[in-house]
């Protein structure tokens, strides 16, 4: 009995990891799944660029050597 109990543990630890989520995040049918999968590219790709514009990463350095205007376009010069 012991060894039957001890078997069927060691099986199932050995199975259960393989076999996946219970609940599947995307959907069965094919096309519905991409787009739900490009709407999670999407979010991960935009999840970089607000982080780096949170910590700021996305301004230039004060620390160059090069003066920076901060303007879009190149500095208007007089006439």
């Amino acid at each position: 009995m012991l060894r039957r109990l001890l078997l069927s543990s060691v099986m199932a630890i050995l199975l259960i990891p393989g076999s996946g989520c219970i609940l599947n995040q995307y959907s069965a049918d094919p096309m519905v799944r991409m787009e739900e999968m490009m709407i999670d590219s999407e979010n991960l790709r935009q999840i970089h660029d607000e982080w780096r514009r949170f910590w700021m990463n996305d301004q230039p350095s004060h620390l160059t050597p090069y003066r920076v205007h901060g303007g879009v376009g190149p500095a208007a010069s007089s006439p």
